[in-house]
């Protein structure tokens, strides 16, 4: 298992993706699965940057474990920010116009549909996102 802590900035989203990358590619991680990965990454990576400690900063964990029975990625994204499931909000009416579709929601959408399991969990005070995707 791997770690970085990291100030949860949007300019430090290079970064992150490249540090989940490059365990991917020890294990000769599917390029269509890592790309796949990496939108997961980026989508609540931006989403913490974005949202967790405004107005102010503070740090993100990301963990990395790879499983190899079953050969499989789990990231953990963790923060102290305010306390907020993702995986509680409804899923966007796809079969709506952009037009008339809420805003927002979507980009957990697509996390939840591109990946094998995405669990939450708010524990000692920190959100802790976990995206699990087999390879």
């Amino acid at each position: 298992m791997k770690e970085m802590m990291i100030e949860a900035k949007v300019d430090n989203l290079d970064k992150v993706i490249a540090f989940v990358d490059e365990q991917l590619e020890q294990y000769d991680c599917p390029m269509k699965v890592q790309m796949q990965v990496d939108v997961a990454v980026e989508e609540i990576f931006v989403n913490i940057a974005s949202y967790a400690y405004k107005p102010d900063v503070g740090d993100a964990l990301i963990r990395v474990n790879v499983t190899e029975e079953p050969l499989a990625v789990y990231l953990t994204f963790m923060d102290s920010g305010v306390p907020y499931d993702p995986l509680a909000k409804e899923d966007p009416d796809v079969t709506l116009s952009a037009e008339e579709r809420q805003i927002g929601g979507l980009g957990i959408f697509m996390v939840k549909k591109s990946m094998d399991d995405v669990k939450y969990e708010y524990k000692d005070g920190q959100n802790i996102l976990t995206i699990m995707k087999n390879l």
